[in-house]
């Protein structure tokens, strides 16, 4: 059995749910709020930040902490189904859109758009800054434009078939689609790429998802928007 301690509107903690639902691992999920009860996850990460896993194995606990390294973990001790693609090449091409979400999108969109309209609000640190967040809806249309350019010529963000690349991504970007932030009328590619993540089994659990006083906006659990 496994133990997950996470942040519903979290992108990493996110991407590690997903993972967990495809490969059908049964997991205990407890939420832990790092800014309330940083000294939970301290114990586990030195970092205090969500996800960290706990794997009971064997009589004992396997404690991974960070979205990465728990994802790396799962493949290796669950390989199938693989979530990543067959060759070197294709593999690291996968990385490499894994790490332009979790290094980029985190830092010029979710700094801007969760932090301003999320967490401040979590833990009462004033209201959006209105500046922020138009420069944070700008850079949202940037990566939008380039995924649309990797979808153009590829069913997934990586490739042919649905990988960790497009788990990263779609964690990040229901985040921001949670809040009502997504112009999806001006990316037809991208919406259909994310239409079709929604309709998986393993994402309907985030669909679910709603945070005390900060419900999501109308459209975000409508399979068709």
């Amino acid at each position: 059995m496994r133990h997950l301690y996470h942040w519903p509107i979290d992108p990493f903690s996110r991407q590690v749910r997903l993972v967990l639902e495809e490969k059908g691992l049964k997991t205990e999920l407890e939420i832990t709020t790092p800014w309330d009860n940083p000294e939970v996850l301290m114990n586990y990460n030195p970092a205090g930040t969500p996800p960290v896993l706990i794997d009971h194995v064997g009589g004992q606990d396997r404690v991974i902490a960070e979205a990465r390294p728990i994802l790396e973990y799962l493949e290796e001790t669950t390989p199938t189904p693989c979530m990543l693609p067959g060759g070197p090449a294709e593999r690291a091409e996968a990385r490499r859109i894994m790490d332009w979400f979790d290094r980029k999108f985190d830092g010029e969109v979710n700094a801007y758009l969760l932090h301003e309209k999320l967490e401040k609000r979590l833990q009462g640190l004033g209201s959006p800054d209105p500046a922020v967040l138009r420069a944070g809806r700008d850079h949202l249309r940037w990566h939008l434009d380039h995924m649309t350019w990797l979808l153009e010529t590829r069913d997934g963000l990586a490739g042919s078939r649905y990988t960790l690349a497009d788990i990263a991504a779609a964690a990040h970007l229901s985040c921001v689609d949670y809040l009502g932030d997504v112009p999806w009328g001006e990316f037809e590619t991208v919406k259909h790429w994310y239409q079709r993540i929604k309709c998986r089994p393993a994402f309907r659990p985030l669909l679910e998802d709603k945070w005390p006083g900060m419900n999501p906006v109308e459209h975000y659990a409508d399979l068709d928007f």
